[in-house]
This record gives C-alpha cells, structure tokens and sequence, in this order.
C-alpha cells in the first residue's frame, strides 16, 4: 500500500499553475466556509453576473455559480461597455451562517464623477437563493464588508475624489453598516491614502488577526504598476501603520512615485522580465492548517504591443505570516510567479466545462454569457431538444438586448465551431459565429438575406472601435441547409471557415489581428476580455430565430499568449 501511494505521489504535479481562471476573470475575493474556497470576480456588462469558483485544494477550480441571475432586479442595459458590476466583495460570517456580497453598479464615469451605486444581498447556501439587493450608498467603488468580533460591521470603499486641487482617484473611507435597519450609519471618513506612493488607491480589504486590524489595497492602477499593499491598526478608524515592505505582491517590484498621475494603465511600468503583468487587486484566506493563500488580478499581454486580449485574469500566490505579524510571499519576494506550491491539503479534482456542447441536458451551460441580459431570455434549449434556439433581437452595436450567447476566451491559441440551421427572410435577419469585445469591437461571420444575390448568403461583418465594414467581398451564396462555422484563434492572428459537412472547411474573409481585441486597443470599452460565441439578430420583429447543434471551444490553455 506505502509503494502505491509513493507511486501515486510521484505522478502528481504539487505545483499550481498561474493564471487559476483564464481569460475575463478580474477583480478576485476569496472566502473560506469550512472545507470549501470560494472565489467571486468581477462580471461589468456581463449576465449572469458575479461568477462564484469554488475548489478544497485551491489547485483545482469549478466554476460554481453566479450570484446575479434576475436582470430586472439588476439593470445593465443601456450601459457602455466596462460599466455594470464592479469588484464584488464575498465574504462569509461565521457567527450567523450566512454569506455576503457587496457589489456596487458602475453607471457612468462621465468627467470622470463615477456614478455608482452600492449594493449588499446575503444566502446562507452560496448558490442561492440570494436576498433582495439593499442599497448602501454611492460614496465610491470596489466596496466591501468586514464583520468585526465583536459583531459589529463596516463597509470601505474608494472614495472618488472629483474635486480641483485635491489628489485623485481619492482615498479610502469606511462607514459602519447596521444589519438591524440594512443601512450604514452616518456619512463614510477617509482612513487611509495608502502604503506607498504609487497613488491610484482602490480594492480595500478589512480584515482582523490577533490584535490587529489589517487593510489590504491595491495601488499603482489597475495597469503595469499595479500592486498589493497592506497596513494595519490596533484601531479599526486607524490611524493604519504602512507594511514596511510595501508593495507584497506586484509585477513592478521598482519604486515609483506616481500620486500625481491618476491614469490607471502606465504601459511604462512594463517589467520584461515577468509573464504575469498588472498583479494587484487581491485578497487572502488563512487555511485551517496555518498556511495563507492570496489570489489577486493579472494579465498576460501580446509584446510589444501590451495589449491584453484575454483581459484581466486571476492569479494565486502562497503567502506566509511574519513573526512580527505582516503577511508576505512565501518565496521572501514580493514578484508574482507564474508557478505556485501547492498548499498541503488532499487534492480534490473538480468538474471541468467540456470542450463540446451538444445542448442535450435541457439545461443552459453555467459557461454562457451574454451582454447586459440574461441568456435565457433570447436562448432556450428545450424547445427543439439537442439544439440552442436563438430568438434575434437588435443588432450587435446595442447596449440594450442583444442576443450573443458567449463564453471567455481562455487562450490565443483556440477553435471554436458550431452547427447552424437558419433561413433568413429579410436582410435585417442575420445569424452566425462572432468574436466580441464590446459592442464596439467585434467580427461577426454571418449567415443572411442577400438583397443583391436574392437569397441566403455568407459574408463579414468588422467592427473596429466603432467603424463598421461590410465586408462584401467576402459575399458567398450558400443554400438553406445545415451549415458548420468555424473560428481559428491561432496566437496573433485569427480567421474564419465555413464548411457543409463539417469536413472541407472553405477559409473566409483573410486574417484579423488578434491583439485589437484588448483593454489597450478598444477606445469605447476596458476592464473585460475576449468573448467568443454565437448570434442571431432579428432587426425587422426580433422573433426569427437560428437552430444551433452544437458549440465546440477547443483551446491550448497550456500555451502562453507570446508563444
């Protein structure tokens, strides 16, 4: 038995490999309810919003949940891209049993005032259901909820600062919360400007160990000179003692003085020497065995070009307690590494999305998004049994219903193909494959009503940060029957196929640059990802609709982006 266990220990991998959720995953908070890790990220225009992951080994993720599935509870439409749900908070209060989730819903960063609106819902079973969102307020973002000892609670959060002559973005405020009447108490007071002078303060954490209150921020913008600092207090008001070692996790491990600057991307901070780029934003989890974990945000950029395609991703970092009380990277550094130990729990494989989707369950896949509304408002798998039947509504430049059904691209190195049975009438009626950033920055390979050819035909459609290009020399008249798409992402370049058997693929339309899809590139959107998936518009009624057999997403997760 001790042979085949040294066997079994010898085939194991103990290391976690970075980034832990791929692709459009920001923002990342962790909380422990006995055995079970979860993590929340951030979701913008996204529904279903806030996606919950969840692991017992902290190497091994599922996606779980989402924790926003009512649109009309939560109202996204309307809003431009990179506006909607910001950095949620989850946390988990052991004395009531009950899980939390702050978020706040970012509305407007018009001249830069920042509109949002702070919500707090609770569960006692983290897939629901949850409670009626309560408002809190509207004084800044990335709020979130600490539950002291003694019962009491506090919400911190950025405090905006749009005023002349005062530095910017702001500093972080606290406010008690009272979960008697569900609303805080008083006006919020500044607390803390930050541990370093990177400026760009926001994500505050509060968090309690032994006689110490302890803040954990991210500073430096959520770009290249992103990073993780921490102060502590014998005082929840303060006054918070810097970390002497400030920054404790960064890509940029440099000093800079930036508080004059309140542009968050600063490409200048590039580091060379690391994969993982713009490391900040994060939160820990002590482990019933003594060992400290931290996830935090990151990105893996196309070079030169610093564009990130898959957006902002999450990380994850072993992290150790100092003798005198101060959490630090278990290797003694404070740059974030790609490769992680693995923390001495029994491993626990979870259940993986698969690359093929036949639509046969009756269920939606938890993998499927859609902008500003809830998939299954447009999607319906039970009408025609192993199909997704997709109702056409606006068309892919609204910000009010638009029907793609997506999921995260999780690699430049991926396929994607579908199966697609659709007759269009009119030439407002259109259907196909799409690859999405915003509602500014797409490609669509589209099925459709060709006026000129006088029925069904083939052809592009490019949107790049908002100039749209009918590709009509791509224009192909194809027959009304089964036909199979198909998205080739191969690194810096991507294209498209078309095929009537699934067999001899046709190339259609020539190269597209992969690295335009990306917070650096797209003017009219930032903060999310790269999204892949199928459409349907129905510009004339928005009731025509495309039968869809199947959605592949095949994708080398184990290549890098500069591969």
């Amino acid at each position: 038995m001790l042979e085949n266990n040294q066997d079994i220990l010898k085939g194991r991998n103990f290391m976690i490999q970075n980034p832990i959720f791929k692709g459009f995953n920001p923002d990342p908070c962790i909380c422990r309810k006995n055995d079970d890790y979860y993590v929340a990220v951030s979701s913008f225009e996204w529904f279903p919003g806030i996606p919950i992951y969840h692991s017992k080994d902290l190497k091994n993720w599922e996606l779980y949940t989402h924790v926003l599935t009512d649109d009309s509870k939560v109202e996204l439409r309307k809003l431009p891209s990179a506006k909607g749900i910001w950095a949620p908070c989850l946390t988990y209060c052991e004395p009531e049993d009950l899980f939390y989730v702050v978020y706040g819903v970012m509305n407007s960063m018009n001249a830069r005032y920042f509109d949002v609106d702070n919500f707090v819902i609770t569960a006692k079973d983290i897939k629901g259901p949850w409670s009626e969102p309560v408002y809190l307020n509207s004084a800044g973002f990335d709020a979130s909820m600490f539950h002291d000892d003694d019962g009491k609670k506090y919400l911190v959060s950025l405090e905006w600062e749009t005023r002349e002559g005062y530095e910017k973005p702001g500093e972080i405020c606290m406010v008690e919360y009272s979960p008697e009447t569900k609303s805080v108490i008083g006006y919020p007071k500044r607390i803390w400007r930050g541990g370093t002078d990177r400026g760009c303060i926001e994500a505050p954490h509060l968090t309690k160990r032994g006689e110490y209150y302890y803040i954990m921020c991210a500073e430096g913008g959520t770009g290249y000179n992103h990073c993780v600092t921490m102060g502590r207090s014998k005082n929840v008001w303060g006054p918070y003692e810097k970390d002497p070692m400030n920054p404790i996790v960064t890509s940029q491990p440099g000093e800079s003085y930036e508080r004059h600057d309140p542009d968050h991307l600063k490409p200048k901070y590039f580091n060379p020497d690391s994969i993982l780029q713009k490391s900040g934003h994060a939160s820990y989890v002590d482990l019933p065995n003594g060992e400290t974990y931290l996830v935090h945000l990151c990105s893996r950029p196309f070079v030169p070009e610093l564009h990130c395609t898959l957006g902002r991703e999450t990380g994850i970092q072993k992290m150790t307690w100092t003798e005198d009380g101060w959490l630090r990277m278990a290797d003694g550094g404070n740059l974030a590494k790609m490769e992680v130990q693995e923390p001495s729990l029994p491993e626990v494989p979870m259940p993986q999305i698969p690359d093929f989707d036949d639509f046969d369950s009756g269920e939606l896949g938890l993998q499927y998004y859609a902008p500003r509304i809830m998939p299954e408002s447009f999607a319906d798998v039970k009408v025609r049994p192993g199909y997704v039947r997709i109702r056409g509504q606006e068309s892919r430049t609204s910000l009010n219903r638009v029907s793609i059904l997506a999921r995260k691209l999780t690699s430049v190195y991926a396929t994607v193909t579908t199966k697609m049975e659709y007759k269009p009438e009119v030439y407002q009626h259109s259907a196909g494959l799409i690859i999405y950033y915003d509602n500014m920055n797409y490609v669509n390979l589209r099925k459709y009503y060709s006026q000129t050819l006088g029925g069904s035909a083939l052809s592009i459609i490019h949107l790049e940060n908002g100039e749209k290009t009918e590709m009509l020399d791509t224009r192909v008249a194809v027959n009304d029957e089964p036909i199979y798409f198909r998205l080739k992402v191969e690194g810096r370049k991507f294209h498209f196929e078309w095929s009537y058997d699934g067999e001899a693929y046709t190339p259609i339309g020539g190269d597209f640059e992969t690295s335009k899809f990306s917070d650096e590139y797209c003017k009219y959107g930032e903060f999310t990802g790269t999204f892949v998936g199928i459409t349907c518009a129905d510009r004339a009624m928005h009731r025509h609709y495309a039968d869809f057999d199947f959605f592949e997403y095949k994708a080398d997760e184990g290549r890098q982006v500069n591969d």
